[in-house]
């Protein structure tokens, strides 16, 4: 093995270019008197299909934009093994993902307080942190902010389809909602999305381009991170390799890891930090046992009901015909409006799977056209796509290296409808979706069912289809988890300080102890913004 060559030191390391460490690169070099370094693994986002809000479409996929992982065979999914994209550029997976700007619940942060131990991370707390980053479309009020960074719009372009299921929502007695974002995302109502005049508005867009001339701030890409660096348990810092080259480089004051709930447990073991079994398994020198790391992953099981319709327009048509789509083409060349401006999913519905329940626990993302899988030509017919996830799955899988290699992809098992309370709510989920279609306001455009298609009404063999069905909405978190110091399975304290070692944070995704209820990419960058005033903090005296 080469001798690895000295990059430098500074005073803080940023391990992963996603939305965290894009929000955090801003943040720590804003303080001229610190020198920062973030490194990203992927590289830069300057390919056009990722600023084109449709082009989600040939990012997902596509390992130019996308590190491709795949999860092991599932049992709940019938054996199946499914794509797991994660962004492989700079702004992470926000630069590839559905643009949806969702904080979750109330509800969801007080949990977290409470398995923390601490205030700062209920929904009193984290809302000035939400709104300290927004730049809403609806102006400054109690629940939104404007003037900062993260823009949120409307969405561009309309369906009549759409506004049926809405109205098919209704008269199954699912009121609509004004606003997803105000603590209670309960209803029927159209995504709001982070884009800026019909282009996608990305975490690199909105925090890092707006830092990388300051001369504090150095921005590497391609840098495959190896392993961290220790001295008695105290972190100094990361071993990596660029071109071809292994590097050190040193951190004076803190290495921050913010390589997502897929990447940041694999560093974390490949550096001796993690469930000794598995580490000494894998020939890895134990620097310290977390039993955690790796483990609590949650992610959103989305289960894919699609259906054909007559006599309405659904994006199939438009976008199998070259006159439909020359005119989509023209229709965002000169105004950025139109089906090349549209988010993955324009219409949202948070509801309850059944009677009684406290809260919403299910969510759907509807869409006017349908596809086999993300990478597949839009189906010849028309047709739309009901969507609907399980907002708090009781489900808990993990992230395993498989060797040392930083090049070799780790294990990924979500462990999807493991659980009896999963498995329930996606038969109750199921035929709500039904319930829902065969409202009148569907009814003039005959749909029928195309996926998963007729079958048999029993528990048993809805919870079948959904395993037949179901794929990732792209949602991990929790592989570090934060937690009480009395928690043996916390990763992290709640200033997302690595339990045992000294200098070293997680601050992204992985250390969300649940999952929120609703889309995840906002909620990290909260977390972000909350970690970099944690970081800042503890560098005053």
């Amino acid at each position: 093995m080469s001798v690895a060559r000295d990059f430098g030191e500074f005073d803080y390391i940023i391990v992963g270019g996603g939305t965290a460490g894009c929000v955090l690169a801003n943040r720590l070099s804003a303080d001229p008197d610190v020198k920062v370094l973030l490194l990203e693994a992927g590289g830069r986002d300057n390919w056009i299909w990722i600023h084109i809000p449709v082009g989600y479409l040939f990012c997902i996929g596509n390992p130019r934009t996308d590190w491709c992982y795949r999860t092991e065979p599932e049992a709940g999914l019938n054996g199946r093994s499914i794509m797991y994209a994660r962004g492989r550029v700079l702004g992470g997976s926000s630069s590839i993902n559905a643009m949806l700007y969702l904080r979750g619940q109330a509800q969801d942060y007080d949990h977290w307080a409470a398995l923390t131990g601490d205030s700062r991370w209920n929904w009193a707390s984290v809302l000035p942190v939400f709104k300290g980053s927004e730049d809403h479309w609806r102006g400054g009020d109690a629940l939104h902010g404007a003037g900062g960074e993260w823009r949120v719009e409307q969405q561009r372009l309309r369906w009549d389809l759409l506004d049926r299921f809405a109205e098919a929502a209704t008269q199954a007695g699912i009121a609509a909602t004004p606003d997803f974002n105000r603590g209670d995302n309960n209803g029927v109502s159209n995504f709001e999305v982070n884009q800026r005049r019909g282009v996608r508005w990305s975490a690199s867009k909105a925090f890092l381009r707006p830092a990388q001339e300051r001369p504090n701030l150095r921005v590497v890409t391609g840098a495959l991170i190896d392993k961290l660096l220790f001295a008695a348990r105290i972190a100094r810092g990361v071993e990596f390799e660029l071109g071809g080259v292994r590097y050190f480089a040193h951190a004076r004051l803190e290495t921050v890891l913010t390589a997502g709930a897929i990447g940041s447990p694999a560093i974390l073991q490949r550096s001796g930090i993690g469930p000794a079994a598995l580490l000494q398994a894998r020939g890895i020198p134990v620097v310290h046992e977390l039993a955690g790391v790796g483990g609590n992953l949650q992610d959103h099981l989305q289960l894919r009901m699609i259906y054909k319709v007559q006599g309405i327009k659904t994006l199939n048509r438009q976008a199998n015909s070259l006159w439909g789509k020359a005119l989509m083409g023209l229709e965002y060349a000169l105004f950025r409006s139109g089906p090349l401006s549209m988010a993955p999913s324009q219409l949202g519905l948070f509801t309850r799977s059944q009677p009684g329940l406290e809260r919403p626990d299910i969510e759907y993302h509807v869409q006017p056209l349908s596809l086999d899988k993300f990478g597949d030509p839009l189906h010849d017919f028309p047709a739309f796509t009901a969507s609907v996830c399980t907002l708090r799955p009781a489900s808990r899988g993990y992230v395993h290296i498989k060797d040392s290699l930083p090049a070799t992809p780790p294990a990924i098992a979500p462990c999807y409808l493991s659980h009896e309370a999963d498995r329930a709510t996606a038969a109750h989920a199921l035929r709500l979706t039904r319930r829902i279609v065969s409202q009148p306001a569907l009814a003039p455009y005959f749909p029928q069912e195309y996926l998963p298609g007729p079958g048999p009404d029993t528990d048993e063999a809805l919870a079948e289809a959904a395993g037949r069905i179901g794929t990732t909405i792209f949602h991990p978190v929790g592989t570090c988890a934060m937690g009480r110091t009395d928690d043996a399975n916390a990763v992290t304290d709640p200033e997302l300080r690595v339990r045992g070692i000294g200098r070293l944070r997680v601050i992204d995704a992985s250390v969300m102890p649940t999952i929120t209820s609703g889309n995840t990419n906002s909620p990290t960058l909260m977390i972000a913004e909350r970690g970099a005033a944690l970081i800042r903090a503890a560098r005053r005296p």
